[in-house]
């Protein structure tokens, strides 16, 4: 089977190849690439590399290299088709059928890239010629040197109706092309073809490769819109390209970042100011292609926007579609300007440096989330805070990938817990009923920094052995034994829980066993696989335990909406006391090696903190009225 070398270029950018090598290879990342041992010959200190920005690897031991279809075929000795079909498939890329027609397709493909080259070259001499005086001018004024202007291509369409075809005509290019290409516009009434951009300052558009594939043009005179693209073409899907992603790919690789601005001089002003990373999406809102793309040149990339009513409808738009194609230690930041000013006015007026004190001060996608959802709420009643939490959790599942929501769900839920007065005493407590904003409550998380299982600490020399929360853990494993419906949708963050006792972890990975071969898992037939397996006694214990207020979320009537919301509390209640007995042991650690009187009080804050989040969970008091419930009495 044949593929063109469109299809192959386009999965090559979807196919992530330190995911791809991840499967097999250990990795680990090491400034700007992945190493690991390699997997084509035995070797005890790694010598393989991934350079996911050029999308090759290299071992320097064996001399192994290639991209990310050749590591499938001599990795697991695929023939050539078969590993592009199996990356096709993870990509979502169909796989377009061999004809006549795409050969001959392909070959008038590689002319367009010909055609487009010439309008650029074109464009650039009407720049430098008399008619581009006015176009000069304007560039000028923006600020940009001849050698900007000459190092982005930047070029004048002249205010004459057939100025581009008939000089594209006279280098042999044919009509029916240049319409192909979007340089000509053809009437439906079937008139004479015209030129696209006319008075326009010229933007030419590269692929990965360097390649002219469309143009931008800005009005110079009176024009219905400031900005014009070309439109859709063979060569040009505005979903997958980035301006100045050629350029910039080389300058974000040693840079070890990516910048993110809204449109062409914003860019150029700050390649100009020595920002060479920086790259524009072309007139829409960030797709899920586009974002592959910057995070194949850094993990979070610095989304840059006008400090404007617009800027920030467009910082909202972009988290909108960002948030569900978040991934592990994939990401984004925020970085806003002052209001009024754009990247392209801030380093003209104030130099280089004013910039840099913005990207300085970005926030994380988190912040960002918290901040917008926050924002003007005003949550002094208990219905207006059930609300607000209900659209916290609802914006939050959009999520995609499982890890990635659990911890968001339990970072915002400690979020919320603060800002209601939930909060235990090491966040302090503020007064229920004030408003909130977007800066409350929006301190990083700090994971612990080991794992390690809690033996005879100091919390088990105060309460003894039983000071394990199993309550709450049965809580999480009796709500998906009531609703198995919502390991649909919480599989993950169920199978990574830690569990303190054995038992109970056994009963739950027989849970995950047949939810993995199951679909549509009821609670009848799950009943029946546990007792067919020998857990009869702890289901019915777990099952028939008295129905105390503060588990009703988890009954078999309670309504599913009620049941997530609940479980997904309790959860987030789980992990916080998980990550305190992990600080604990580290503390009785550092105890055990050096004796000291400020680690000696960090240990029995940390044993108070303890024992007060296992107390009243009075965090769930807004739930039940998807259930009928107001309240729990």
């Amino acid at each position: 089977m044949r593929f063109t070398q469109e299809f192959l270029d386009e999965l090559r950018l979807r196919a992530p190849l330190a995911e791809t090598v991840g499967r097999k290879v250990r990795l680990e990342r090491r400034g700007k690439e992945y190493v690991g041992l390699c997997p084509f010959h035995n070797e005890k200190t790694p010598s393989f590399t991934i350079n996911e920005q050029k999308g090759f690897y290299h071992c320097f031991g064996c001399g192994a290299h290639g991209d990310v279809i050749r590591f499938l075929v001599d990795s697991e000795g695929l023939a050539f088709p078969e590993a592009v079909e199996r990356l096709a498939r993870e990509a979502g890329l169909e796989i377009p059928k061999p004809s006549p027609e795409d050969e001959a397709r392909s070959k008038r493909r590689a002319s367009l890239f010909e055609v487009m080259q010439a309008a650029a070259d074109w464009f650039a001499a009407q720049l430098n010629s008399s008619a581009g005086q006015r176009a000069r001018d304007y560039l000028e004024r923006r600020g940009l040197t001849g050698e900007t202007v000459e190092r982005f291509g930047l070029g004048f369409a002249p205010d004459r109706r057939t100025g581009c075809k008939d000089a594209l005509l006279a280098r042999k290019c044919d009509e029916e092309q240049l319409v192909e290409a979007g340089l000509l516009i053809k009437p439906d009434d079937g008139g004479t073809s015209y030129d696209r951009f006319r008075d326009r300052v010229m933007f030419p558009i590269r692929d990965i490769h360097g390649r002219v594939i469309a143009f931008g043009g800005r009005a110079l005179g009176e024009a219905k819109a400031k900005y014009i693209n070309s439109p859709e073409t063979p060569l040009f899907h505005k979903r997958r390209q980035l301006y100045n992603l050629a350029e910039a790919r080389k300058a974000a690789y040693e840079a070890g970042e990516v910048i993110v601005a809204e449109g062409y001089m914003d860019v150029i002003a700050l390649a100009q100011a020595g920002y060479g990373h920086v790259v524009a999406p072309l007139g829409t809102a960030l797709t899920e292609e586009q974002m592959a793309a910057l995070w194949r040149l850094a993990p979070e990339p610095v989304l840059c926007f006008d400090g404007d009513r617009a800027g920030l409808k467009a910082a909202a738009k972009a988290l909108e579609h960002a948030l569900p194609l978040l991934k592990p230690g994939h990401s984004m930041r925020f970085a806003l300007l002052p209001q009024g000013q754009d990247p392209d006015s801030l380093v003209a007026g104030e130099g280089r440096e004013a910039f840099q004190a913005v990207l300085d001060k970005s926030v994380s996608l988190a912040d960002m989330l918290w901040g917008s959802l926050a924002e003007g709420n005003d949550c002094s009643t208990p219905e207006r805070r059930a609300g607000f939490e209900a659209q916290v959790m609802k914006t939050v599942g959009e999520i995609r990938d499982g890890k990635v929501r659990g911890f968001y769900q339990t970072e915002f839920r400690r979020r919320l817990n603060a800002a209601f007065g939930y909060a235990g005493p090491a966040e302090g407590r503020r007064a229920r009923g004030r408003p909130l904003t977007g800066r409350q409550g929006r301190g990083a998380y700090q994971p612990p920094r080991k794992s390690g299982r809690l033996a005879q600490t100091a919390i088990g020399r105060s309460r003894g052995a039983d000071a394990v929360p199993k309550p709450m853990e049965e809580l999480l494993v009796l709500t998906i034994l009531n609703h198995p419906a919502l390991l649909d949708r919480r599989l993950d963050d169920f199978e990574e829980v830690e569990l303190a006792t054995r038992e109970l972890d056994n009963l739950r990975q027989a849970i995950i066993g047949k939810a993995r071969e199951t679909s549509g898992l009821d609670r009848e037939a799950l009943k029946s696989h546990l007792i067919e397996n020998g857990f009869e006694r702890l289901y019915r214990r777990l099952t028939e335990a008295t129905r105390h207020k503060s588990v009703w979320s988890a009954w078999p009537e309670a309504d599913l909406l009620d049941v997530e919301q609940g479980w997904n509390h309790t959860l987030g209640r789980c992990r916080y006391i998980a990550g305190l007995k992990r600080e604990i042991k580290e503390v009785e650690t550092e105890l055990g090696k050096t004796w000291s009187e400020a680690a000696n009080k960090r240990l029995k804050a940390l044993v108070a903190e303890y024992h007060a989040a296992q107390g009243s969970d009075e965090g769930l008091e807004n739930y039940g009225l998807a259930s009928n419930r107001a309240t729990y009495g």
